[in-house]
């Protein structure tokens, strides 16, 4: 009998070794192909109670901030929406330089907040390669580590992500997409930082904005083209592919610097794009209908969950920029117009989203805004749901 009861208790052991799921090394910060970021540089803008109410009844998942604000990360709590938080550029020197003041940091705005808060990723800075501060090139590497290693520490590192965001300011060249590489003065802090992610398993982060690059050459770049419209796009003679869109070919030249550094398996994910809604004088392709055009065309291009020409498995991923309209943006108006919403919480203009009121100011419709006011959505969950199907099915 002991050796029949030995004999199936070994058998479940090979069982469980073999046919058992096992978790990733890395944690994976992005759910699907859609998300956005939540900027609030601005005076004027909901509530984080209330932006939960208009994320979720948008359905999208993914959001990324910019810092780690304590009232955003509770609104977020309980919510099931995923949050990628960030490390402001301030701190990037203090934290390279001093790992109890990392893992502090941790401590406060990711750990004390888990699991409520689905956490998912930590962006240490953003666009500091290729920036004008040169003291921050150097302390980006220090601070990833610092932060990826307080992680570790506190066994977080399967839930938490740690990436940085690029701008197009670290490439010599991107057209055709084939022949972009990384800048001679980047290569050096660029490289290193490349190794250390792919060791941890974290994707090459870009921010990517068509509608930039368009303005800066509008004589010789197809609008269409940037716009996902019909166009005869561009051929790369050098890997024989055609681009019928510019975000594609953005991404493709990322992959082929990437590439070029050594690093031809890392992903790369879109962390930042979108297109401004009005401008200044020079500034003529900030419109409204070429701002619905772009995000609207962005959307089924993303639903299509497709790679690019050059790499047709990566599927893309993209967050969008942004929920709001920031009034207090430094720079040209542009900068202060690429929110999907109105300070109030209605739509700018219609790309398949409701916005936290209805925009044709009917007096019998509640708000959302109303709701979450209220405090209905915390206490009755169910007239929440019956209110929501209403309103969406009468707008």
């Amino acid at each position: 009998m002991n050796k029949i009861l030995r004999f199936f208790l070994r058998l479940h052991l090979l069982f469980f070794v073999f046919f058992t799921p096992i978790d990733p090394k890395t944690a994976q910060a992005f759910t699907g192909t859609y998300g956005i970021n939540y900027g609030r540089i601005a005076d004027n803008i909901p509530s984080p109670d209330e932006v939960v109410t208009l994320l979720r009844a948008a359905k999208i998942k993914n959001i990324r901030i910019y810092d780690a604000d304590h009232s955003v990360l509770e609104a977020f709590s309980g919510t099931g929406l995923e949050l990628v938080i960030g490390l402001p550029n301030g701190f990037l020197k203090e934290m390279s330089s001093n790992e109890s003041h990392a893992m502090n940091w941790v401590k406060e705005n990711v750990q004390s907040f888990l699991p409520r808060t689905k956490i998912c990723g930590i962006a240490v800075g953003n666009e500091v390669l290729g920036g004008g501060d040169y003291e921050l090139w150097g302390a980006l590497l220090g601070a990833a580590k610092n932060i990826y290693n307080s992680l570790k520490k506190l066994h977080l590192t399967d839930v938490v992500q740690i990436t940085t965001a690029h701008s197009q300011a670290v490439f010599a060249n991107s057209y055709p997409p084939s022949s972009c590489i990384f800048k001679d003065n980047i290569v050096q802090f660029m490289k290193p930082l490349l190794e250390f992610f792919s060791q941890i398993g974290s994707p090459f982060c870009l921010n990517a904005y068509p509608f930039l690059a368009y303005t800066s050459d509008p004589e010789n770049i197809d609008i269409n083209y940037a716009l996902f419209q019909s166009t005869q796009g561009i051929y790369d003679s050098k890997t024989n592919l055609h681009y019928d869109n510019m975000l594609d070919a953005q991404i493709d030249a990322a992959y082929a610097a990437l590439e070029d550094a050594g690093y031809k398996k890392m992903e790369v994910i879109i962390t930042e794009t979108g297109w401004a809604s009005h401008g200044d004088g020079n500034e003529a392709a900030a419109t409204l209908d070429n701002a619905r055009t772009y995000n609207y065309n962005l959307r089924k291009r993303l639903a299509k969950k497709k790679g690019t020409p050059f790499r047709p498995k990566n599927v893309v991923k993209a967050y969008i920029f942004a929920i709001f309209n920031e009034d207090m943006k430094p720079g040209p108006t542009s900068e202060r117009n690429y929110g999907l919403f109105k300070p109030d919480g209605s739509i700018s203009y219609d790309i398949g989203y409701h916005g936290l009121k209805s925009s044709s100011a009917d007096s019998s419709h509640l708000s959302l805004k109303d709701i979450q006011a209220r405090g209905w959505a915390r206490s009755c969950p169910l007239i929440l749901i019956i209110l929501l199907w209403l309103h969406l099915f009468s707008s």
